[in-house]
């Protein structure tokens, strides 16, 4: 999707094209375009983005704005951001368009667009299922659909192993490029964040959504099949890092408290619902007990989308996926 406004701001939700006028602005339906054009002979070599010192583009940065009437605000900052969701990728349908900040859109580049940080961002965006690690710049507005914190170029999600399933467990972490030396880089970034092994049932994640098509003479010579899946890579392919530690795990929260009580009466009320795998998780935040209501582990992203839907039948708007 597409909103074009008077600032010349693209906003795009997968697929969809909708149009919000701002201040009386004029707006069009973007052109026809046939698609990709060459498709690169190696996806797999393409080189991650470089991060350099760049100024906020004039497009893009607006302290907040609104899609589909949820608010957006945009970070002042992109320092110290670090945060794992799941992510997503996008393709042909925007090829060749303009960015929010006011780029020209290629898929095969290594770039992103993110909901709040600043645009450009360089970031590490790292699969949790399999260690690989990439580099991207930020410099688009999305994904707007629920729990999903990055829409990765086709190239990026390709090099991360996400082609096949559509979606993928990743951390996302903010680079300075004044500071390259605190870029752990993708092997040191696997052995900080190694995760305890975890039960079997949280296995790779299916598709939340079915991959976009591509013209049959782009499958045809993208990239080998031993890319298209979230697989670790061998240690002698392209572009390969070191495979994960351990398979992450996948909840929904639905609530965070300090009271336990008022904790306990979510849970009592989903559970009287019959909704499975309802637990708390206790932790500490400011030297407080923070009481987390929680759905899981959860086998995939589909899974999680489909029990977010379910309950919004009871009047549980917006819970979020959290990985451990």
């Amino acid at each position: 999707m597409r909103i074009i406004v008077r600032t010349w701001w693209y906003w795009r939700v997968h697929g969809l094209v909708v149009m919000a006028l701002a201040l009386g602005a004029c707006s069009t339906v973007p052109n026809q375009r046939s698609g990709p054009g060459a498709v690169p002979r190696d996806i797999m070599a393409i080189p991650d983005a470089v991060p350099k010192v760049e100024p906020r583009s004039r497009y893009g940065n607006p302290a907040t704005y609104v899609v589909f009437g949820r608010r957006y605000h945009v970070l002042p900052t992109s320092n110290g951001y670090v945060e794992r969701g799941v992510a997503s990728w996008y393709g042909p349908d925007f090829h060749g368009e303009r960015t929010s900040s006011g780029d020209t859109y290629d898929m095969y580049g290594m770039t992103a667009a993110h909901k709040s940080l600043p645009l450009p961002t360089y970031a590490r965006v790292t699969n949790l299922r399999n260690g690989r690690s990439i580099v991207v710049r930020i410099n688009d507005r999305g994904p707007f659909v629920d729990n999903r914190i990055i829409d990765l170029s086709y190239t990026g999600a390709a090099k991360l192993g996400l082609i096949g399933s559509g979606t993928g467990l990743v951390e996302v972490r903010a680079l300075d490029p004044r500071r390259p030396d605190l870029d752990p880089g993708p092997t040191l970034l696997m052995a900080q964040n190694t995760l305890p092994s975890k039960p079997a049932q949280a296995k790779s994640a299916a598709a939340a959504k079915p991959a976009p098509k591509l013209p049959k003479q782009i499958i045809d010579k993208l990239i080998s099949p031993a890319y298209a899946d979230d697989t670790p890579p061998s240690g002698n392919a392209p572009g390969a890092n070191p495979p994960g530690p351990a398979t992450p795990t996948l909840y929904l929260q639905i609530g965070a408290f300090s009271n336990r009580d008022n904790a306990e009466q979510l849970r009592s009320k989903l559970s009287a619902a019959h909704m499975p795998g309802i637990h708390i998780s206790e932790s500490v935040s400011n030297q407080r007990p923070i009481y987390r209501v929680r759905i899981g582990p959860l086998a995939s992203v589909a899974e999680a989308d489909r029990m977010a839907s379910e309950l919004g039948r009871y009047g549980i708007a917006n819970p979020h996926v959290v990985i451990d």
